[in-house]
């Protein structure tokens, strides 16, 4: 039996992949949904937050479960997807993104969102609407859903943009370092969610130009398929886990 390690992105927590629970869990899977250190759901200190602590956290998880091991990323949460499946490549059987962000080794999103900028200053997404907090900054409610949750029901959107957290700069401004011997030989799923207002179609596309290799399925949605596609998104990750059942190192 596989473990499925469900990774969120910046400002959530791990209620974004409530919609999805249920069906892996009838499907024959054990998930797991993280909740990140400093995003609401401990008492980490911002200014302490960084990705290796990103990774030291989910790696205990993983490190105290006994099958082979799906990553799925949302959104930032690739990044710690990426990173994981780095250190731990003998244990991971798949790593998936949605929406996510799956950058050449050493890369940050911000990095690519600045070269890209110069053609597509659309791409800048949530960006303008940020609030600067200390060591952090937050996203207004009515930005989170004109941007992340635009096509979701209104009422979801709604309760999921109230729920976002301060993200902590320290988890933000990351990126993963890996090798084409480990993280490079796994196999990877990119959900690109086509109607995406946040990490654009555009720059999704290109996160798989530059780091080729991953499977593709497209979801007619927003940012966040959890709330608008959710059983379109939960078929797409099953046929991936079902066709790479365990770890290839």
């Amino acid at each position: 039996m596989a473990d499925i390690v469900l990774i969120h992105g910046a400002w959530a927590g791990s209620w974004v992949w409530d919609s999805l629970q249920g069906g892996l869990r009838s499907a024959g899977y054990r998930s797991h949904a993280v909740d990140l250190p400093g995003n609401g759901s401990d008492a980490t200190p911002l200014a302490e937050v960084s990705l290796e602590r990103y990774v030291e956290h989910v790696g205990t998880l993983i490190e105290a479960l006994d099958g082979p091991v799906q990553l799925v990323g949302h959104s930032g949460g690739g990044v710690t997807a990426t990173a994981l499946a780095e250190r731990y490549a003998e244990r991971i059987a798949g790593v998936s993104y949605v929406a996510g962000m799956m950058l050449p080794s050493g890369m940050g999103f911000a990095e690519l969102c600045a070269e890209m900028s110069r053609d597509f200053p659309e791409v800048s997404g949530i960006g303008p609407y940020l609030e600067a907090v200390p060591s952090g900054n937050r996203v207004p409610s009515d930005a989170a859903c004109a941007v992340f949750f635009h096509d979701a029901p209104a009422r979801a959107a709604v309760d999921a943009a109230r729920r976002l957290t301060v993200q902590p700069d320290g988890g933000r401004d990351i990126a993963a370092h890996w090798t084409a011997g480990r993280f490079g030989r796994l196999p990877r799923l990119y959900i690109e969610a086509t109607r995406d207002r946040s990490v654009l179609q555009r720059v999704q596309q290109r996160m798989q130009q530059l780091v080729p290799g991953a499977e593709r399925v497209a979801i007619d949605c927003g940012h966040a398929p959890q709330l608008a596609a959710p059983e379109a998104l939960l078929a797409a990750l099953l046929d991936f886990f079902a066709r790479h059942p365990g770890p290839v190192l």
